[in-house]
C-alpha cells in the first residue's frame, strides 16, 4: 500500500538535503484562493516534513501550504486545506498547528468529521503547556502530546481520561552540526514524529493504533 500525506504547514523545500522530491502540493493564500506555489520560505514545513519523511520514506508526501510570510492563517484556510487533503484521496493529514479559540469547534468538528468519511486520518496536538489545541483534542483526530524524554525513534502511548493519546519527541531529524536545542524543536515535532510512525504502520499494512 502507498500511503499519501498531506502536510498542512507552510509548504516544502524540495531541494533540502532531508527531503528531497515530493509527489505534489498545493497552496492556499490569505484570500482562500488556491495556487500551485507551495515553495516553503519559513522552514517549519520543511523540518516537519524531513521529521516524516525519515520515518517513512516510502510515503507519498503532499505540501498543503496555509502559511507564508508567517506562522499564522485563517481558519477558513485551514478547513479548506483539510477539505482539500480529505478530497484528493490522503491517508493522513499532518497538522502541526492548531487553535485554541473555542469558537472554531464548530467548523473544525465539521471538517474532521468529513475527513473521516474520507478515510483521512488527521495527526494533530491534543494540548501543550496547559493549552487545549484544536483539532487534535476533537474526537477522531489522533491526539499527540510531547515528551521530551522519549526518543525519536519511538513513541509512547498513554490514557489521558479515557483518550488513547500518542506522544514522542519534539526533536526534528537532526542538522549535522547543530545541537538539538538549536533547531527548530516542540509540539510540533512530536507530531509529525507520530505522523512518521502512523505512516509506516499504514504502509506496512498494519492497522492505527
Amino acid at each position: 500500500m502507498t500511503v499519501r500525506v498531506a502536510i498542512i504547514d507552510s509548504g516544502v523545500h524540495v531541494g533540502h538535503p532531508h527531503v528531497g522530491a515530493i509527489a505534489g502540493g498545493v497552496a492556499f493564500d490569505e484570500e482562500g484562493r488556491q495556487y500551485d506555489d507551495f515553495v516553503d520560505r519559513l522552514g517549519h514545513g520543511t523540518a516537519v516534513t524531513a521529521a516524516i519523511k525519515e520515518k517513512a520514506p516510502d510515503a507519498e508526501l503532499y505540501a498543503v501550504k496555509v502559511f507564508d510570510r508567517i506562522l499564522g492563517t485563517r481558519i477558513d484556510n485551514l478547513i479548506k486545506a483539510i477539505d482539500w487533503a480529505a478530497a484528493a484521496g490522503m491517508h493522513i493529514a499532518n497538522l502541526s498547528l492548531g487553535t485554541s479559540k473555542i469558537e472554531h469547534t464548530r467548523a473544525l468538528r465539521g471538517a474532521v468529521d468529513r475527513a473521516a468519511t474520507r478515510g483521512l486520518l488527521i495527526v494533530s496536538a491534543r494540548d501543550d503547556e496547559g493549552v487545549q489545541w484544536l483539532p487534535g483534542s476533537l474526537p477522531g483526530v489522533v491526539p499527540v502530546q510531547l515528551d521530551w524524554t522519549c526518543p525519536r525513534d519511538e513513541y509512547r502511548v498513554a490514557d489521558v481520561d479515557g483518550v488513547t493519546v500518542f506522544r514522542a519527541s519534539g526533536f526534528p531529524r537532526e542538522i549535522p552540526g547543530v545541537p538539538p536545542e538549536r533547531n527548530l524543536n516542540g509540539i510540533s515535532f512530536a507530531v509529525a514524529n507520530v505522523t512518521g510512525f502512523v505512516a509506516r504502520a499504514l504502509q506496512a499494512g498494519q492497522p492505527w493504533p
